[in-house]
């Protein structure tokens, strides 16, 4: 039985309504015929499925929809169309700044949080000294929540929202909070936590960190559904997207487009990597400096433009490669 299920949601908000704008206002409007509300769709049409222990994660540029369609999954907003189905208990980590006092201390911000999830005293008392240790705040536990640095208060506020057994995990770019250590901590954590079996959403703007935690990708673009599938597969042809010149910048229409797009990057980053190991075999030179971007965008042009019988050759080396990295059997 899948763990979530999302069947056609749609989710619209308006502006200049009742709710938003007052009921002073709204009749000063009224009155003076200047009343009107305007209407965004914020997401259209997704349908998807993940079953337990799956790992979702969520793509996109700023804008795409990642987070409000969270707040569906959560249930802290119904759809405006469509039905999102989940089962178990949900722990969600989306907006780890909220919850605290300014003027209280570290210590006892780590209690009133607790509560605010839901932890009680008990509880609290049990795991609070590894909590702090988490955190890297133990110098700090006196010291007033307004004091901290915004990465201290990130840390406390993960450091607490980790103390979950739930089903489904929802996280909301928590895992880059903190410094580089913390944040490779912190990713440990999650993972410790998905090995249990629970199913987990994952919105990130880091194409790594998906790539690294998913097995499953949902892509999309201005409220849109792109893409739903393997995880390589999407986001090989979501950072295809991303560095292209702007305008070159191509959504795959279909599945059909979609692999094509993948095996298309795939060929770049091989070549790529013929190039740093054999650049003795390449009759040009290669630019040490160059930019992600950059790196891309040559490498898929060379692929574009290589002549057939090289191109299969490239397959056919990646496709040996990758037979060879395959587990032998018996």
């Amino acid at each position: 039985m899948p763990a979530i299920e999302c069947k056609d949601v749609s989710i619209r908000y308006k502006k200049g309504d009742l709710q938003q704008i007052g009921l002073k206002d709204y009749v000063i409007k009224k009155l003076t015929r200047t009343y009107k509300v305007e209407e965004f769709w914020a997401d259209k049409h997704i349908t998807f499925t993940i079953e337990d222990g799956d790992m979702l994660g969520i793509v996109g540029t700023n804008g795409a929809g990642k987070s409000t369609l969270l707040k569906a999954i959560t249930g802290i907003m119904l759809p405006t169309k469509g039905t999102v189905v989940t089962r178990g208990k949900i722990a969600a980590l989306l907006e780890l700044s909220s919850g605290f006092d300014n003027e209280l201390t570290v210590r006892e911000n780590t209690y009133l949080r607790g509560a605010l999830l839901g932890y009680t005293r008990a509880f609290m008392d049990a795991h609070y000294s590894e909590i702090i240790a988490f955190a890297e705040l133990e110098d700090f536990q006196d010291y007033a929540f307004k004091q901290l640095s915004s990465g201290m208060k990130s840390r406390l506020a993960f450091s607490i929202a980790c103390l979950v057994n739930p089903d489904i995990l929802i996280l909301d770019e928590v895992l880059s909070v903190g410094d580089e250590a913390f944040k490779a901590k912190s990713a440990a954590r999650i993972k410790d936590i998905l090995r249990n079996g629970v199913t987990g959403v994952l919105v990130s703007h880091s194409v790594k960190q998906v790539r690294e935690m998913c097995n499953k990708v949902l892509w999309l673009d201005h409220g849109n559904q792109i893409a739903f599938g393997p995880a390589d597969v999407v986001c090989d042809a979501y950072t295809t997207f991303l560095f292209a010149p702007k305008k070159q910048k191509v959504l795959p229409k279909d599945e059909k487009e979609l692999y094509d797009i993948s095996e298309r990057y795939r060929l770049a980053m091989h070549l790529g990597l013929q190039e740093k190991l054999h650049p003795e075999d390449f009759p040009y030179a290669i630019n040490p400096n160059e930019t992600e971007a950059a790196h891309i965008q040559r490498l898929t042009h060379l692929v574009d433009t290589m002549p057939p019988e090289e191109k299969e050759a490239l397959k056919n080396d990646l496709q040996n490669i990758n037979k060879s990295k395959k587990p032998q059997k018996g």
